[in-house]
């Protein structure tokens, strides 16, 4: 999670219930954060251990699934309003209207968008079926109920394939179009990320001042209704609805399956005697400042091919970007301060909501210029094209913390602006903190670790051996969770439906009593 945090102490293993505050004690983020994570995860496991991997609410089972062909233009998928729950992570695919404004008109419709929709949603040019194409033949209702024939892709009222709040297909991309064979699946993926003000203005309290920075972060539930084709599943020919369930959760259990360790530590840097005595002489962290480092992937792959970026405030350091020129962004605060502002050399990257929620890395770009009375920096290069120019996205410069060749490490860079990946040696970062990834990882874009570096130690907050080795870990995220919904075989029979439910718990008192008489 990108956020402004000081360091990370949820640990399962350790099996806390709880924080207790203490009286006349200095309060913690980190503390207050571990009782979220800890009554989070209680929550979570408390919903699988009941529900099972995954499964609805009788009667209110969301994410049902109707196909929509395309016919003389691009097939869409109807995605119906309802709970489910993936590994006891709640998620709501109900698409509520915006409302009426005041002073329409009577008689006058509503919209049906919204007012948390991303920009430009619903389906893009071609991607939705007239009013008048054929619909599907009888439609499932939530529960199995048949209802009678309409047009699903067309009613306002639930999400579509093309305009999901979170996924943002685009039918430019022949990837992110539906498969053109049948049969194929479509599941759902769900995961959580950061959000700032940044993005979602409405989280900062304006009454503070724009003087003062942001508060609290949120973490946002992401769910995207994504197609896998046949040949990517495995499953056998004609499978039956058991098969393709078994064929997925093989598929999504590899998806899972952690491919990369990492460790860190800390060596005092040579030449140290010769630096300013701004720490003790015998730390191994010369930092003059605690910092949350954050190292993660970049461009996935394997050893040779994966880069890496880091961070010494856990990423969290973002501008909001008011206007894109060509090489030049204008910015709407060039930050706080001098620790947490935009120097020639850094290296940033122009993301928003819809490249975050894609995980696609762009080229991380430098910065050549800054002009302080117009708010504004020059870039080493003009962005790719698709992000950061829709406004409603909230686009964002996020500074990492490699500069330019001939910095404090020793890691190389690469030619898309991150750091090349190199497996089985220790890399200088900087301050005497070093970095090692284990030989035959597989990497993922977004993958990352963290470590709290602490001037009153001179060392990283990192877990050991016995004999002070540090101990390899896996990466902290993206943990992603995976349901089958489909399986989309086209013709009349269109789709067969995966998804599981659940009836409550509760019954009549009465209908106990009168059981255990009998």
């Amino acid at each position: 999670m990108h956020a402004d945090l000081s360091r990370l102490t949820f640990r399962p293993a350790k099996h806390y219930s709880g924080v207790l505050a203490q009286q006349g004690r200095v309060q913690l983020d980190a503390d207050a954060n571990e009782q979220t994570a800890i009554t989070q995860h209680q929550a979570r496991t408390l919903a699988a251990d009941l529900i099972g991997q995954h499964g609805g609410p009788h009667g209110a089972t969301g994410f049902r699934i109707d196909y929509c062909p395309g016919e003389n233009k691009l097939d869409n998928l109807a995605v119906h309003g309802g709970r489910y729950y993936v590994d006891g992570i709640l998620c709501d695919a109900d698409r509520l209207p915006a409302g009426t404004p005041a002073g329409t008109p009577a008689g006058q419709e509503p919209t049906t968008t919204p007012r948390d929709a991303p920009a430009g949603a619903g389906a893009p040019a071609g991607s939705r079926r007239s009013a008048g194409a054929a619909g599907t033949a009888g439609t499932t209702g939530s529960d199995g109920d048949t209802g009678g024939e309409h047009h699903p892709c067309t009613d306002g009222t639930v999400w579509t394939y093309w305009d999901q709040p979170d996924a943002y297909r685009d039918p430019e991309k022949p990837a992110d179009r539906l498969p053109a064979q049948f049969p194929y699946l479509v599941y759902l993926k769900v995961w959580e990320r950061t959000v700032t003000a940044a993005e979602d203005p409405e989280i900062r309290e304006v009454a503070l001042g724009a003087a003062l920075p942001d508060t609290a972060a949120r973490i946002k539930t992401v769910w995207q209704v994504l197609p896998l084709t046949g040949a990517d599943l495995g499953a056998p020919a004609n499978p039956t609805a058991d098969q393709v369930r078994t064929a997925f959760r093989t598929w999504s259990e590899a998806q899972r399956a952690t491919a990369a360790t990492a460790a860190f530590r800390t060596e005092r840097p040579e030449r140290s005697d010769d630096e300013p005595c701004l720490t003790r002489p015998d730390h191994r962290y010369r930092g003059p400042e605690n910092q949350l480092y954050r190292v993660e992937i970049h461009t996935g792959g394997t050893d040779g091919t994966a880069t890496f970026k880091w961070s010494r405030e856990n990423g969290s350091v973002v501008f909001p970007v008011a206007a894109l020129d060509g090489t030049w962004v204008e910015l709407a605060t060039l930050g706080n301060d001098d620790k947490l502002d935009l120097g020639a050399g850094d290296r940033v990257e122009l993301a928003d909501s819809a490249y975050t929620s894609r995980s696609e890395p762009a080229d991380l770009l430098r910065v050549e210029e800054v002009d302080l009375p117009g708010r504004r920096v020059r870039l080493s290069a003009e962005p790719g094209p698709g992000t950061g120019r829709l406004p409603a996205l909230h686009p964002f410069l996020r500074r990492w913390d490699h500069r330019a060749p001939g910095g404090r490490g020793t890691a190389k860079h690469h030619r898309n602006g991150a750091l090349k990946l190199v497996e089985g040696t220790w890399i200088d970062l900087e301050d005497g903190i070093q970095l090692w990834f284990e030989p035959g990882g597989r990497y993922r874009p977004g993958d990352y670790w963290a470590v709290a570096a602490r001037t009153a130690t001179g060392t990283v907050e990192w877990p050991v051996a016995a004999d002070s080795r540090p101990l390899l870990q896996p990466p902290a995220g993206v943990d992603a969770h995976y349901a089958p919904l489909a399986w989309v075989v086209g013709g009349e029979r269109a789709v067969t439906d995966l998804r599981y439910t659940f009836r409550p718990l509760a019954v009549p008192i009465e209908s106990v009593g009168s059981a255990s008489r009998e």
